[in-house]
């Protein structure tokens, strides 16, 4: 069971977990504060920890708060629409054939039957975006695996709530956030480079670190970035 302290006027969240290092996450959207903690540790030393990470809760929970949101999508004519960090208008064509999406120019072309309802429209869509970024992913994916020195037995997309993606070591799989596809191509492959270290080291800690500092010395440059970009969903932030 959870365990709970008090940081300030903040309340921490304590999960136990078999790990070496403390993990401390700020979630959305109202800035829930969630230690991952050595099973060994007593809880007033979790504590202390989280009274001195005082501010960097305080500043990210207020930038979560204020994160920029994408706004709902109506999928009409001329509505802006993003592929690889680069906006385009969506073109409506009903047609009596099966839906698609193309790219024409600065339009994203979205053929549907007449009278198909938003829900449809948006269900097109997402899983167009899926197709691109899993098409995307595959070559960046073969590519880290030899820089890591790391085997991927399989790659899941899909739409995630909380995160831009996550790893499972003892499957030894990802899972990438459909979101990614909005975003610019380098921001992906950040995020594969960080799903994919963790095949090495599950943790956030030095070695971890030290991996992504040596194959992609930009990468705090591009988590920046990332957690900077309007979202459909919030995502959490982690001080590793």
């Amino acid at each position: 069971m959870p365990e709970l302290v008090t940081v300030g006027d903040i309340p921490v969240e304590v999960r136990r977990k078999p790990i070496k290092n403390i993990h401390l996450s700020v979630y959305p959207p109202t800035g829930a504060v969630r230690i991952s903690a050595p099973e060994s540790l007593n809880l007033e030393a979790i504590r202390l920890f989280a009274l001195t990470k005082l501010d960097w809760i305080r500043t990210n929970q207020k930038s979560l708060r204020l994160q920029e949101r994408e706004p709902a999508r109506d999928y009409l004519d001329r509505e802006s629409h993003y592929l690889w960090g680069k906006r385009y208008l969506l073109k409506i064509i009903e047609v009596d054939e099966a839906p698609s999406v193309t790219i024409d120019h600065s339009h994203l072309v979205l053929r549907v039957r007449p009278g198909t309802t938003t829900e449809m429209r948006a269900s097109v869509m997402s899983s167009w975006y899926r197709g691109q970024l899993r098409e995307h992913a595959a070559p960046l994916i073969t590519k880290w695996q030899k820089e890591l020195g790391v085997t991927c037995s399989g790659l899941f997309v899909r739409q995630m709530k909380t995160r831009w993606g996550s790893c499972n070591p003892a499957s030894r799989t990802i899972r990438l956030n459909t979101e990614l596809a909005k975003k610019t191509p380098q921001c992906l492959e950040y995020i594969v480079v960080h799903e994919l270290a963790h095949l090495a080291d599950p943790s956030h800690g030095r070695r971890f670190q030290c991996l992504l500092n040596t194959h992609l010395p930009n990468w705090s440059g591009l988590r920046d970035q990332l957690n900077a970009s309007p979202l459909s969903h919030s995502h959490w932030v982690t001080l590793a």
